[in-house]
């Protein structure tokens, strides 16, 4: 059988000193990887969603709209300098029209209500805007990953079983990251374990950042200024390996070569998230969903 796999887990140059992957850069990139389709989920943002899907279509790639939204520890109203400063991460992924106004929802309310150092959002502003989309637990800042590696095991198990609620058995997945960082290893072993348990579905991802492994460093200067350090300090806050970058079909198979349904279930996502937003480009649908968002 031909091994398939999608990137659901990407930052495009919209993710402001966080991300090096040139829009116009990424569809023949997915295309030398071997792949057919690509997701861009920057950092709880969507100012690339209009560029990105016009230079898919243009080139033959299929867009995938997604988001890595901000997810506040209780309420995103709650701006306690002890208590809501920990926000976690989520990626939310549009499965058709309707996904795709509620992720505008939940980005735009992020700001306008939830903003505390990031735009964050929080589960009961996902309860109100599930429809329509796809979730995964993200990367090591998700609240799943988090209490794995804090040794938090039933916590961790809590909040994937409220997940898979709000989202439903086929919408919510565990995400697997092998980027070479130790921590990766013991939450992975774990996620596998809670898939079995909890019957929820594995998708691995790579947290991809830049276009290819000689672009690290471009990200290590994206990350000083951000930081307001420079490259003879990065050691705190820069990434620890040099992986994050849009790998190929063979390098996903052999990093999780034990796990290949994990690989399979991104193209099967994938095949099921038929956004079309030739028509939410047109003047009534951005009134319509402005509306919607300033009034609630």
């Amino acid at each position: 059988m031909e091994k398939g796999f999608v990137h659901l887990h990407l930052h495009s140059e919209y993710s402001l000193l966080d991300g090096a992957c040139r829009i116009s850069e990424i569809p023949a990139a997915v295309k030398r990887a071997g792949q057919n389709a690509v997701a861009i989920t920057d950092h709880g943002v969507m100012y690339g969603v209009v560029d990105f899907y016009k230079e898919c279509k243009k080139n033959g790639v299929k867009p995938i709209i997604g988001c890595e939204i901000y997810v506040a520890p209780s309420s995103r109203f709650s701006k306690d300098k002890l208590s809501d400063s920990e926000y976690s991460h989520l990626i939310l992924l549009c499965k058709d029209r309707t996904g795709y106004e509620n992720l505008i929802k939940i980005v735009s309310k992020a700001y306008t209500e939830g903003f505390y150092a990031k735009p964050r959002a929080d589960i009961e502003l996902l309860r109100e805007h599930s429809e329509g989309l796809i979730c995964l637990s993200a990367c090591l800042a998700g609240y799943i990953p988090r209490h794995i590696v804090s040794g938090d095991i039933d916590g961790a198990k809590e909040y994937a079983k409220l997940l898979k609620g709000i989202y439903g058995s086929d919408n919510f997945y565990l995400e697997m990251q092998d980027h070479g960082i130790r921590e990766q290893a013991i939450v992975n072993a774990v996620l596998c374990e809670m898939s079995k348990e909890l019957d929820i579905p594995l998708a691995a991802t790579n947290d991809v950042h830049y276009i290819d492994k000689e672009d690290s460093e471009i990200q290590d200067i994206l990350m000083c200024i951000q930081m307001n350090k420079t490259l003879s300090e990065k050691g705190g806050f820069a990434f620890e390996t040099k992986e994050f970058y849009l790998k190929d079909t063979e390098s996903m198979y052999s990093l999780f070569s034990e796990h290949p349904e994990a690989l399979e279930n991104t193209v099967q996502r994938s095949a099921i998230l038929n956004l079309s937003l030739t028509s939410c480009f047109c003047r009534r649908f951005i009134l319509r969903t402005a509306r919607a968002v300033l009034s609630i």
